[in-house]
């Protein structure tokens, strides 16, 4: 977790607890695809209990008890950071979710088809798909041929791409730029399941040399 224990106390006691009449709303967001999961309440125990076991547990207002999510599914939410918002009345709380979310096996509780993806969510399920088809057969599936023939085609593709990207910037095409861009991202998104590694490391490093 990116917050310390005495910056979380301080989170704990900056919360209108009054105003919210002792819980509090937890909005819970996807840490690497930023997706919106779910929406529970949290006492002060379950607050405590989230930051002390980094999974997010919340206060079941039908059963009124402590429930921590998964507990019986497996589906857990492994706390990454806790923001609080500007009225002190509201918290943010980003996770790794384990499984899917919604007790009907969905990956949000929210309703998929009414919503417009967003771009971030939108790769994210591309590089999760891309790497359930390491075990697809490489006769039905482009990707898994991929995984098939190994690290060494794959980082072929990456290069042909690469170039084929700048020779299209260079002639100033830029539909045949987007379209090389696309399947440069595509391979480089294989290569990377190849290597167990995910964008978000990618993401890290970034942010990582954007710091210093």
């Amino acid at each position: 977790m990116s917050q310390d224990q005495a910056q979380q106390g301080t989170l704990i006691e900056r919360i209108d607890w009054e105003k919210v009449d002792g819980l509090v709303p937890a909005i819970i967001q996807d840490f690497t695809s930023s997706q919106v999961l779910m929406m529970g309440y949290m006492n002060i125990e379950a607050l405590e209990k989230t930051i002390e076991t980094e999974q997010v547990t919340f206060f079941s207002r039908t059963k009124q008890r402590l429930w921590t999510k998964g507990e019986t599914s497996g589906n857990v939410l492994q706390l990454k950071n806790i923001a609080l918002d500007c009225d002190q009345d509201t918290l943010l709380v980003k996770v790794k979710p384990i499984g899917p979310t919604c007790h009907t096996g969905t990956t949000t509780c929210f309703d998929a088809d009414s919503q417009e993806e967003s771009q971030m969510v939108w790769l994210h399920q591309l590089e999760t798909l891309l790497g359930e088809r390491k075990s697809a057969s490489p006769e039905t599936s482009y990707t898994a041929s991929l995984y098939a023939r190994g690290t060494k085609r794959i980082s072929q593709k990456v290069g042909e791409e690469g170039v084929e990207v700048a020779l299209a910037a260079t002639a100033g095409d830029k539909d045949e730029l987007i379209c090389e861009s696309a399947d440069l991202i595509y391979h480089l998104l294989v290569l990377l399941n190849d290597q167990e590694l995910s964008m978000s490391h990618v993401i890290d490093k970034l942010k990582e040399r954007h710091n210093k």
